[in-house]
């Protein structure tokens, strides 16, 4: 459009707004009149609406329902701890490239129990667990599967409040010292080797060794696609000197004794493992430190990120419904031109014209928006059944948000698609209009 063109587009829209409720009610009525006529057109040109006001919700209330799965992970496990990690160094922490050197077999070695002792003596560190990780086969009697092994400290339900014994006790200091071959094992592994069987004081074999079982866990479920009840836990020196043969450790996990100076003992034990390990510039540092607060910052940062990817992926489709609206819009202008043209003949104003044109897209998008928010709820349920029956305890909610959002782009698709092809109907001329 050249400026005087956009001068009278912007001018109807100033124009047509300020009119009395009968006349709307009449504009309505016609644009629901021709909407009717044609039902077929205005079905297909629905269902592009409803598939995105569908995505929006669904994609939202997924965003939503792994966040707080996530989050609700993370709070079980406790707020009131710091943990320290190795890491490669010159990357971050929570890095790709960190991530990928991991994966790809970098192994830091410097994570040390010598590490841990010198933390210890901070005066808000009140208690510490070490930890490793290993997947190794285990075996009962004929029954055989691979599991994950934790090496832990023994002091380790004391750091994760879900570690609940049902049955038996967890390994002891002197167990873990000793190197003695014992293990604590999920309800899951229970279910796999014992069924109603009491397991306590059995013997499994790990790797092809003997190891008795001293407790159970309570059933925990799952965390993401990880099963805890289907792991083992046994004493990390135990798991470090006789299966992986190994002096170092991945982690180690320190709870702190007041939470209110929880970052400042952050800051306290980094610089305690600054001397440790002899680094002065971060670049170089070999392990990253982290309290639970700082990590509850970088979930709600990441997932704010992913909700707003998503959400631009799912508008897509609403951008290819509106592009349908404005097709079908033209199809109708160009159909309709003698009607229009008999209208303005008879005295209609070309903002009425404009009116009903977009009454009609915005009708057609309010329709969709409707029916795709009750789809989208009803998709979104029925995901979170079967979810649960799955295992997978997401907790899928619709959030009232992702509902207003999912109206007002309806709404703005209308506008936004329909307003051009409306300004255009409402141009034409009398003369011009029943000349075609």
């Amino acid at each position: 459009m050249n400026n005087n063109n956009q001068k009278k587009y912007f001018g109807f829209l100033a124009r047509f707004i300020i009119r009395s409720p009968h006349e709307w009610l009449i504009v309505f009525r016609m644009a629901f009149r021709n909407l009717r006529m044609n039902k077929l057109r205005t079905a297909l040109t629905t269902i592009g609406i409803v598939i995105g006001i569908m995505s929006v919700i669904v994609v939202m209330a997924g965003g939503a329902a792994l966040k707080n799965f996530v989050v609700g992970q993370v709070e079980a496990f406790g707020s009131d701890y710091v943990q320290v990690e190795v890491k490669v160094p010159g990357t971050g922490a929570t890095s790709l490239a960190n991530a990928t050197g991991r994966a790809t077999g970098v192994t830091i070695t410097t994570l040390k129990e010598e590490d841990a002792k010198a933390v210890a003596k901070l005066p808000n560190v009140a208690t510490w667990a070490a930890g490793n990780m290993d997947q190794e086969l285990v075996a009962y009697k004929d029954t055989t599967k691979r599991a994950i092994l934790f090496g832990v400290s023994p002091s380790w339900p004391e750091i994760d409040a879900q570690s609940e014994i049902e049955e038996g006790a967890f390994f002891s200091e002197g167990e873990n010292n000793a190197l003695n071959q014992v293990a604590v094992i999920g309800s899951g592994v229970k279910d796999s080797f014992f069924g109603l069987e009491d397991p306590v004081g059995k013997n499994i074999k790990i790797k092809g060794q003997s190891y008795r079982v001293s407790g159970v866990l309570k059933n925990r479920g799952t965390a993401g696609f990880f099963s805890f009840d289907d792991a083992i836990f046994i004493p990390v020196n135990t798991l470090n000197k006789k299966l992986l043969g190994i002096n170092y450790f991945q982690f180690i996990t320190f709870k702190v004794a007041d939470r209110a100076k929880m970052e400042q003992t952050a800051l306290d034990i980094r610089a305690v493992m600054d001397k440790q390990h002899k680094t002065t510039d971060p670049d170089k540092e070999d392990f990253s430190v982290m309290s639970a607060t700082e990590g509850m910052k970088i979930l709600d940062s990441v997932f704010g990120t992913i909700n707003y990817l998503l959400l631009a992926l799912t508008s897509i489709s609403l951008i290819v419904g509106g592009v349908g609206i404005m097709n079908v819009m033209y199809v109708a202008v160009v159909e309709r031109t003698k009607e229009i043209g008999l209208r303005k003949a008879v005295g209609a104003k070309s903002s009425s014209i404009l009116r009903q044109f977009l009454f009609e897209a915005i009708i057609v998008t309010m329709l969709g928006g409707i029916i795709g928010v009750i789809l989208g709820i009803g998709f979104t349920y029925l995901l979170n059944l079967l979810l649960v029956r799955a295992g997978y305890l997401f907790n899928f909610t619709v959030p009232m948000n992702s509902i207003i959002i999912a109206v007002l782009f309806s709404i703005l698709t209308g506008v936004a698609f329909g307003i051009y092809p409306a300004w255009k109907a409402s141009k034409l001329t009398p003369l011009e209009a029943l000349r075609k």
